[in-house]
């Protein structure tokens, strides 16, 4: 790089935070951790003492400014964002920064693309919510299948999880989200139905038939902003959620040991429209560890690009998807899957 970059990191104690953190500077970034509070003690992570730390509440706007000074982007990991999105935006712009996050919530990525546009905009930097395992990789996978496709009547998302360690993140983010969430019906978002139906879906080899249920995230804002579809859905096997819902389901492992090594995933994508039917899938290991280079990448783009258009955007808005999901090869595996339609309902 010709010259160095700065980039703040909100919730660099967490779990993804810090993956995050140490992925920035593997690329040789210089980071600024900041937590909701300043650590005094080694936690289970690392021994905080070997960084830089700032503190900074989301009710404090000048403790805020005071961490991200100098920062040329500044990445959210700190859930729920429905709390933390809009003030880290807005210290982010007041600071000219780019802003990331790597929020699955449905409602704060709407809002935070809907209110951030023309600030954004104005200041000639990049609001990107949502770029991360849920929101953006689906994103990015849906708009490589569309490509050249022409009319779009239906695109769905399924993932299937080994199993499913939530962080201490995701568990409050869930007790946080009690919104109903949406859906694209009859080409406008829609809340998702009351009544479920069960559902199997027909997932690439190693996981075979499974029981899904619709469990639509940020990938339901994010994609439906810029493909004019008449059905978005999405859905998850049903292994994970059992998981989720469990009080005594541990944490996920400990960052710098390695990726969880049980846990894989895969993310399968089908698009149908104008007599055609396309389908795609992408597999890796650990939805929290490969969210840091689906991120990271994103921002390195974002300093890297001279000059910026400013604004919201969704992902695949910003970056070709092919050219991106190629640049993550080592953590995420792409290929077109077979026929026939994955999806049954009984």
């Amino acid at each position: 790089m010709s010259k160095s970059y700065k980039v703040a990191v909100y919730g660099a104690k967490g779990h993804t935070g810090h993956l995050v953190a140490c992925e920035l500077e593997r690329r040789g970034v210089a980071v600024q951790r900041i937590a909701r509070t300043v650590p005094t003690t080694a936690n289970s992570l690392k021994d905080d003492g070997a960084y830089n730390w700032k503190g900074a509440s989301c009710e404090d706007p000048d403790a805020l400014d005071r961490a991200v000074e100098g920062a040329d982007a500044v990445i959210n990991c700190a859930g729920p964002f429905l709390d933390t999105a809009p003030a880290v935006v807005e210290a982010a712009l007041r600071a000219g920064a780019h802003y990331l996050d790597i929020s699955a919530e449905q409602r704060s990525v709407r809002q935070t693309l809907a209110t951030y546009n023309e600030d954004a905009a104005g200041r000639g930097v990049v609001v990107l919510p949502a770029m991360a395992f849920f929101g953006g990789l689906a994103d990015l996978l849906v708009a490589q299948l569309c490509s050249g496709m022409g009319r779009v009547n239906e695109i769905l998302v399924a993932v299937a999880l080994d199993y499913w360690h939530p962080t201490t993140g995701t568990r409050r983010t869930g007790e946080r989200n009690t919104a109903r969430r949406v859906i694209v019906s009859g080409g406008r978002l829609m809340p998702l139905p009351v009544l479920e139906v069960q559902r199997r879906w027909r997932f690439p080899v190693p996981f075979g038939e499974l029981p899904v249920a619709a469990v639509p995230l940020s990938e339901i804002i994010t994609i439906s902003r810029h493909i004019a579809a008449g059905r978005i859905e999405s859905f998850m096997n049903e292994a994970p959620l059992r998981d989720l819902g469990r009080a005594d389901t541990p944490p996920p492992a400990t960052p710098g040991i390695g990726r969880n090594p049980a846990q894989n995933f895969v993310m399968d994508v089908i698009a149908s429209g104008d007599g055609l039917s396309r389908r795609m899938a992408a597999f890796g290991r650990d939805i929290y560890a490969v969210s840091a280079p689906l991120v990271v990448e994103a921002c390195m783009r974002l300093l890297l690009r001279r000059p910026v258009r400013g604004g919201s955007f969704a992902p695949a808005e910003l970056f070709d998807p092919q050219d991106f999901l190629a640049a993550l090869s080592s953590d995420i595996r792409v290929e077109p899957t077979g026929q026939p339609y994955p999806l049954e309902i009984f």
